[in-house]
This record gives structure tokens, sequence and C-alpha cells, in this order.
């Protein structure tokens, strides 16, 4: 076996630079590395879009822009590398080029996993675990990759959840337009996922929409300018359902989930993003394994899930299916209504 790692007084870079639910269930081994060491820097290689959620959670102490760096020339790459000073660099999303670059301004400690073949080269730490068949939730297997500095067992979901307390609101003000929609029944449904999920389907928003209105809800459309061009060909906007979509910054969208009680999404970034907020997060899902809840429901002590049908036989044989849409809009409803 070989020597654990001591991170006392280090340097530490966390590499995850894709999307914003992945980042999330990220972020809390970043807070196992500060509890479980003193007087550590953990510095968050991410792309721009995501930066604003990282800067949520308290435990990074410097967010990096990916994208900024790989606009740059070959040589300045490396001195921006050389500059970070880091001691570790922890792949959690690996990256060819980020792996050779951290190899090449000699970080100390490169850890990244045994199923890439670049890492052979480029990780002086290479931890032998899968994810495609793996039993434990995505959050969980991120703190696979904090072996070297001696975790012997990996978090329970409770443990997880217990990190969620870190992350916070930039508490910005929201546009004067938006602030005199919300009121204390307030729900978000975020309709639509850019294609990292499958979606319920915009005509079951319409209807939970409307069940909303009738029990004196006030409903909130959010999601990207692209989404709501697609959106606003199919749902029926009022004075009670309001659209959202392509007004808001990121930031905007995490203090309006925080100002709301009730979010309703498939496994998508708002929804991971709620549920770090202790807000009541309903997650519709597909039980097909590895898209399904226990891989990627939201951390959190407020977050619900419903799927269709657990023992659908298509998804038990990984076949492409929508049950997903089937799941009946009133049945959101009693969740919504149950947990007010």
């Amino acid at each position: 076996m070989s020597k654990k790692i001591n991170l006392d007084h280090k340097r530490i870079i966390i590499s995850r630079t894709d999307s914003i639910g992945d980042v999330m269930l990220t972020l809390p081994i970043c807070a196992w590395i500060k509890s479980n060491f003193k007087d550590t820097t953990i510095l968050f290689l991410a792309s721009a879009y995501t930066h604003p959620v990282i800067n949520c959670f308290n435990q990074v102490d410097e967010v990096i822009d990916w994208k900024a760096i790989q606009k740059l020339p070959s040589q300045e790459k490396l001195e921006q590398f050389r500059q970070f000073k880091a001691d570790v660099i922890i792949h959690v999303f690996p990256n060819k080029e980020i792996a050779s670059l951290a190899k090449k301004v000699r970080i100390h400690d490169r850890i990244g996993t045994s199923h890439r073949t670049f890492h052979i080269l480029t990780c002086n730490h290479r931890v032998n675990f899968t994810r495609k068949k793996s039993p434990y939730h995505e959050a969980q297997l991120n703190f696979e990759l904090l072996r070297p500095f001696g975790l012997k067992e990996l978090p329970s979901m409770e443990d997880l959840n217990d990190f969620t307390h870190h992350f916070q609101t930039a508490k910005i003000e929201l546009p004067q337009w938006l602030k005199d929609q919300l009121s204390q029944k307030s729900v978000i449904l975020h309709s639509k996922s850019q294609g990292s999920a499958v979606e319920w389907g915009l005509s079951n928003y319409q209807k939970i929409a409307n069940l909303l209105v009738e029990k004196g809800y006030k409903v909130f459309f959010t999601g990207t300018e692209k989404e709501g061009v697609e959106i606003r060909k199919e749902i029926q906007f009022s004075d009670n359902i309001i659209d959202t979509t392509g007004k808001l910054t990121l930031t905007e969208l995490i203090q309006l989930i925080s100002e709301c009680q009730h979010l309703v999404a498939c496994s998508t970034g708002p929804f991971h993003v709620a549920g770090f907020l202790g807000i009541h997060s309903i997650g519709l899902f597909s039980p097909r394994k590895p898209i399904h809840p226990g891989r990627w429901k939201a951390l959190g002590s407020k977050v619900s899930i419903l799927v269709d049908n657990e023992d659908c036989p298509n998804c038990r044989q990984g076949k492409t299916c929508h049950c997903i849409e089937q799941i009946n809009p009133q049945k959101v409803l009693d969740c919504i209504v149950e947990f007010s």
C-alpha cells in the first residue's frame, strides 16, 4: 500500500470542467479535505459557466477558468499552471490536456482514475474504480479519488447531505419585476435539461402548472433563452405562470431558487442547486441505469424522487425508454402539497 499523502498546508487543484450538476456533486470532497487537513488551499478548475455555483461553496478558496486557459498559447498555458503553485491535482473529470499540463509543470501529486490510458503517463497516483456499473451515488464515487489521502470508507448519503450546509447564496437583490411576483407559495418548474437527462415533457409541465395555480401557487418557468424559445411555443403563460427563461444570470437563478419553496425538474443543475439550498426539490427520473436516481439524486434533506415504474421492463433491460413521461402531474402536485 502506498504512503498516505498529507495535505496539511498544501495547495490542491480540483479539476472538474463539465456541467453544473457534476460540479455540484464534486463540491463535498472540498469540504472533506478542509475538515481533515490543516491550512489547505482549494483551487477549483472549472468551465466559466459553472463558477457561480462554485462561488457559493465556502470551502473553495479560488475558482479557475479552464476555458480562458485553453485559449492561451502553449507556453502561456504552462506558465499559468506554474503560477498556481499547486502541490496536488485531483482529476475528478479526466481531461488529457489538463493532465499533461499538470505533469509538465511538475505538480508533485497527480491523482486520477486508472481507467484512463493517458493517466498512465500523467498521473503518479491512479485509483482503480469504475463508475458505469457501480451501485454508489455519483458524489460518493468522487470520494474514491481521495483514497491516496487516507480515506478508508466512502461517505454515506447522510454524511454527504451534511456537507451541503457550506453552500450559501450570494444574497443578491433580484430584479424588481421578479421580486414583485414572488409569494409564500412559489414553485419553480425547470422543464429542460440541455440534453443531460430524459425529460418529463412540456405537456406535463403545462398540466402541473395549471394544477398548481388552481391551488394558489405562483409558478416560475426557468431555463436558458434557447430553451425558452421552445418552452414559449407550448406553455401558456399568465399572471400566475411566469416566464423567466433567458432573463436571469445563473447567480440570479440561484437566488430565485433560494426564495422559492419548491422546485420540480429532471436530473439537471438547478435540481442539485435546490437540494444544496435546502429547498424542497422534486426530481423526476427514469429508473434506467446509469441515469437512475440512486446515482444522480440531488443531495440535501428535502429531496423527493418520483419515477413512474421502478420495475419498468425496458429500463431494466437498459433500453431507451420514456416512461418518465407517464409520471402523473397529480402525483407531483400531491408531493408538493404534502411537503408544504
